[in-house]
C-alpha cells in the first residue's frame, strides 16, 4: 500500500489553521459581547481627595498627652562655631554649623537663620543676636586646642 505523506501534512496544517481562526473568532466575539451594548462607554467615577491627617489627633491616638509639646532646641545647641576670621573694623566672617549640617561662612550682619543675625566676631568667639543693635542671644566660642 502506497500513501502520500506530503499530502496528509498539508491537510493537517490546513485543519490546524482553520481551527485556530475559529477559536480566535469565538474569543473575539465573547469579549466583544461580554462588555455590554455596543457604543456604550463607561463613565469614570471621580475619586474623593483624601483629607490631610491631623498630627494632634494622631498623637492623641498614639497616647500622647495634650500638654506634651515637641521639645524646642535652644539657640545655643543649634549653632556650632567652627572657625573665625575677625577683622579690625568690627567686620569678619564666622564658620557656623546649623542643626548638625556642614558649616557655612556667615558675614557680620548677615542673617544666619530665622531672625538670628551674626552681630560681631572677635578673637575666638562669635555673638548672635536678633539684630545688629539688638540684645545678645548667644555667644559661641571655639573649642580649645589640646
Amino acid at each position: 500500500m502506497v500513501s502520500n505523506s506530503v499530502g496528509s501534512w498539508g491537510v493537517r496544517g490546513g485543519s490546524f489553521l482553520l481551527w485556530g481562526l475559529a477559536a480566535a473568532s469565538v474569543a473575539y466575539w465573547a469579549l466583544k459581547l461580554g462588555t455590554g451594548p455596543a457604543g456604550s462607554t463607561l463613565v469614570p467615577v471621580a475619586a474623593q481627595a483624601a483629607a490631610a491627617p491631623d498630627p494632634a489627633a494622631i498623637a492623641r491616638l498614639l497616647g500622647a498627652s495634650p500638654a506634651a509639646a515637641a521639645p524646642v532646641a535652644s539657640v545655643s545647641s543649634r549653632f556650632v562655631l567652627t572657625g573665625v576670621v575677625a577683622g579690625r573694623s568690627h567686620g569678619g566672617v564666622a564658620l557656623i554649623a546649623i542643626d548638625g549640617k556642614p558649616p557655612r561662612p556667615v558675614h557680620v550682619g548677615s542673617v544666619i537663620d530665622n531672625g538670628v543675625v551674626l552681630q560681631s566676631v572677635e578673637g575666638r568667639r562669635a555673638v548672635l543676636a536678633t539684630s545688629l543693635d539688638g540684645p545678645t542671644l548667644v555667644t559661641l566660642e571655639l573649642p580649645l586646642r589640646r
